[in-house]
């Protein structure tokens, strides 16, 4: 009797994993695949964005210019003047927390597998962290895209870059909206101004960081270093 329900327990399991890996694991897949599709047009769209504002610079101080350069599969930079924004996807996929404000949506409480997700993040660097080589600069990230098995998506983000969950189940993402992301991060990022560190924060310096920066310019930096970033920093 032990024996034959071991069985039929095991056989109950086995079952359950299988309907997981026809189910489950392969709608995560699917995931995967769309928000890669989306990461190429993000790389296409900075690519074509870089020729084109760099046309329009012609004449002006050469310094002035857009650099887009292919960090690898899942990675892209876009370098404007003193800023570079690095565009990163997961390789994963994610769920989200049930205090997350997803959730108020009908289109995620009527179907779970609706709200995982593939994430491609947005953060903005300082040129002069990577020029340089200040390994302890601070990047911060200033937004969110993600994508569905549906190609739905929404974005979290710093202020114009927040497409509000609300709508996610709405639309489906296209290149026209992931040009509308990449020039609003572009926007934002330029009108993300350096701010001087609090006195209190650079009163005090160490031999080694002081020859560091004499060497190599490493005492660390960021745009709001020894502030809080908050959600609603800079309009």
């Amino acid at each position: 009797m032990e024996n034959e329900n071991g069985d039929q327990e095991n056989s109950a399991l086995w079952g359950n994993i299988l309907q997981a890996l026809k189910g489950k694991v392969q709608e995560k897949q699917c995931v995967y695949d769309n928000t890669f599709e989306v990461f190429q047009q993000v790389k296409e769209v900075l690519h074509e964005q870089a020729n084109e504002m760099n046309e329009a610079l012609q004449g002006v101080d050469k310094r002035v210019k857009l650099e887009y350069r292919d960090r690898g599969q899942h990675e892209a930079e876009i370098r404007v003047a003193g800023d570079i924004l690095v565009f990163s996807m997961h390789t994963n996929v994610f769920q989200f927390d049930r205090s997350h404000a997803v959730w108020k949506n009908p289109y995620a409480t009527q179907e779970e597998m609706n709200t995982h997700c593939g994430m491609i993040s947005i953060y903005n660097f300082l040129t002069d962290s990577f020029r340089f080589n200040r390994l302890d600069d601070l990047g911060y990230l200033i937004g969110r895209i993600f994508v569905n098995r549906n190609h739905h998506y929404f974005v979290e983000g710093k202020r114009q870059l927040n497409f509000p969950c609300g709508d996610f189940g709405k639309d489906v993402i296209s290149r026209d909206i992931v040009q509308q992301i990449t020039e609003t991060a572009i926007h934002y990022a330029l009108n993300f101004d350096l701010l001087v560190q609090p006195y209190d924060d650079a009163k005090i310096v160490s031999v080694g960081q002081i020859n560091n920066k004499v060497e190599d310019s490493k005492i660390q930096t960021g745009k709001r270093l020894g502030f809080q970033f908050r959600s609603d920093d800079v309009a």
